[in-house]
């Protein structure tokens, strides 16, 4: 089952998308997100000049061997924008030869091991109750498990609070914004907002938090500490982990679980983490750590420490890695719950896909492959405009130092 074709796709249905198509010699289709939010056309320009002429003849049915070939045949090894390439090969494959088996994609991953999949959503705004009726809409839809930001007294913007109802984009056309940050007003306001929301909305509903990289590992094993009453689901990047021994800090000061990875590109980036059990979820998600074969290696690394899953699924993950990330939370057997934003109807239209949202949990439905379509000239109605996430600067105006 040869390759004969192979390209990218660059749209912008209410966000930019990268999208790799794959063809095989018996007109089998395969789509890979390469989403990289904010440098989306250096992982265009990877696939397109280097990926793609090593593609066309090999045999679309060794997922496997093209993996390795990817990764340790260039040399330069990991980083954002090869394993975003890397993995939209992979998930291309995959969709491939799930449709030539036809089964959906799940199937060839060992199976169902869950009925459905739990999924959160992202209540969030500019005050605290603004931000405590956002929450009570996510749980009228349906939600088991929200994620709560708010904007902070004191500080003019926030990152993480949405500017939509349900449609959350943080990055930013032309130019990056800058964003303002007072560790101090933070720390004093988090703990009083989600005393609120207990206090709302009681204790069966699943509460989860993100920090944004923004605090030192001290910090954030006094904020993890003084969330403990409100027994949070999770305390999300509490602390950047290029340096992975910052977590032992926080670990020792807090039993408020902790999940971290979104930016992780490789299994060893989340090694040290795992073995120690200084987390309790691994973010990683299929666009930016390789495609699922190197999902499943991260999956199998952390369940005999007890870490589950818990992958990125913000807007910038098209509905293609949305439902490839679904196949592989039904499959896996740690796994503990999957992000949900909700992409825009044009970027639906553009992506159809047959995964759904029911009563909290979500399932990538029974369609061959990753159950997803691409209506490309619908796509090319859509060009693609430069955009960038904010920048952060404390009040000082110097750049954030962590």
């Amino acid at each position: 089952m040869k390759i004969t074709d192979a390209k990218v796709i660059v749209c912008s249905p209410g966000r930019n998308f990268v999208t790799l198509k794959l063809t095989t010699e018996d007109g089998i289709t395969g789509l890979g997100d390469a989403t990289l939010n904010g440098r989306e056309l250096a992982v265009s320009s990877y696939l397109t000049d280097y990926v793609l002429p090593l593609l066309v003849g090999r045999d679309a049915r060794r997922i496997e061997d093209t993996w390795q070939y990817l990764y340790k045949g260039a040399y330069w090894r990991r980083g954002p924008v090869t394993m975003s390439a890397i993995s939209a090969v992979d998930t291309a494959l995959w969709d491939i030869k799930a449709k030539s088996l036809n089964v959906p994609l799940y199937q060839l991953l060992g199976g169902a091991s869950r009925e459905g999949v739990l999924v959160y959503g992202h209540a969030s705004g500019d005050d605290l109750d603004a931000t405590v009726t956002a929450v009570g809409r996510y749980i009228q839809l349906g939600y088991k498990a929200v994620r709560a930001q708010s904007g902070i007294p004191g500080m003019k913007s926030t990152y993480g609070v949405g500017r939509g109802d349900m449609y959350y984009e943080p990055a930013e056309k032309d130019a990056p914004p800058e964003n303002t940050w007072s560790t101090e007003h933070y720390l004093n306001f988090v703990p009083g907002l989600f005393a609120r929301l207990r206090h709302e909305f009681g204790p069966e509903v699943h509460l989860l938090h993100d920090a944004h990289h923004r605090l030192s590992p001290i910090e954030a094993a006094r904020l993890g500490k003084a969330l403990e009453p409100h027994h949070l689901f999770w305390l999300e990047d509490p602390t950047p982990a290029e340096l992975q021994e910052r977590f032992r800090l926080i670990r020792r000061h807090t039993t408020t679980p902790l999940a971290v990875g979104e930016v992780f590109n490789t299994i060893y980036d989340c090694q040290h983490l795992v073995q120690e059990q200084l987390i309790d979820y691994i973010r990683t998600t299929v666009v930016h750590a390789g495609g699922i074969t190197h999902l499943r290696k991260i999956a199998a690394l952390a369940e005999p420490y007890q870490v589950l899953t818990g992958s990125h699924g913000a807007t910038d993950l098209s509905p293609v890695c949305m439902a490839a990330a679904l196949h592989f939370d039904l499959s896996v057997h740690n796994f503990g719950i999957q992000e949900y934003m909700r992409h825009t109807p044009e970027t639906d239209k553009v992506f159809s896909h047959s995964y759904y949202f029911q009563d909290g949990w979500m399932h990538p439905g029974e369609k061959t492959g990753l159950g997803v379509d691409m209506d490309e000239a619908l796509a090319a109605q859509f060009p693609y405009r430069r955009a960038y996430l904010p920048v952060n600067r404390k009040l000082d105006g110097t750049m954030h130092d962590w």
